[in-house]
């Protein structure tokens, strides 16, 4: 992708100074869902690759237990390209400088449906401050895309069961707005 070669070796936030590596993003150019987080860990600085540690794991289920898809079939990427320091949530000028690069891979890519995992997500993405726990399951737009708020797999790994049926509910909806059958009904 062209955008990638453009971000190069970036210095235009402080996020540069502690990162190892740019996490850009994955999957296919032509996917029809895109997920959105809001930036890498450690186990993504060190490979390069956007969720691949414990909240990464349980996002590929989601993707291929809860949906009957691979994760080469969708594209994902973050809200910034690199690590926060001690894993902070990205500061707003962080995110504003990465926005951009985000922002060109979502029209390159074209998903019909965005699914935005969190609050940072979906805040950085509508320009609008949200509680994730308020907004998500509820469908909103990001500039003519279908965009789902649902948790952020790392939530899912620090609070109740209730939250995954949650997620589930939602990715129910994705399922069924992308017309694909959802795993082990009908």
């Amino acid at each position: 992708m062209a955008i990638r070669e453009e971000i190069g070796d970036c210095r235009r936030c402080r996020l540069c100074e502690g990162r190892s590596k740019i996490v850009f993003g994955v999957g296919t150019p032509s996917a029809r869902l895109m997920f959105v987080g809001e930036g890498p860990g450690a186990d993504e600085d060190r490979s390069g690759e956007p969720f691949v540690g414990r909240a990464g794991q349980l996002l590929t289920d989601i993707i291929t237990k809860g949906m009957g898809l691979t994760r080469a079939q969708v594209y994902i990427a973050n809200i910034v390209k690199c690590r926060p320091p001690d894993n902070r949530t990205p500061l707003p000028d962080e995110a504003a400088t990465c926005l951009p690069f985000l922002e060109a891979q979502i029209a390159a890519i074209g998903p019909e449906v965005i699914v935005a995992l969190g609050a940072t997500a979906c805040t950085h993405l509508l320009g609008v401050p949200v509680q994730i726990t308020k907004f998500r399951g509820t469908w909103s737009n990001f500039r003519g895309i279908a965009l789902m708020p649902t948790f952020h797999p790392s939530y899912l790994l620090r609070n109740p069961p209730g939250a995954r049926r949650q997620v589930w509910e939602d990715v129910q909806q994705v399922l069924a707005r992308l017309g694909l059958p959802i795993p082990g009904k009908g």
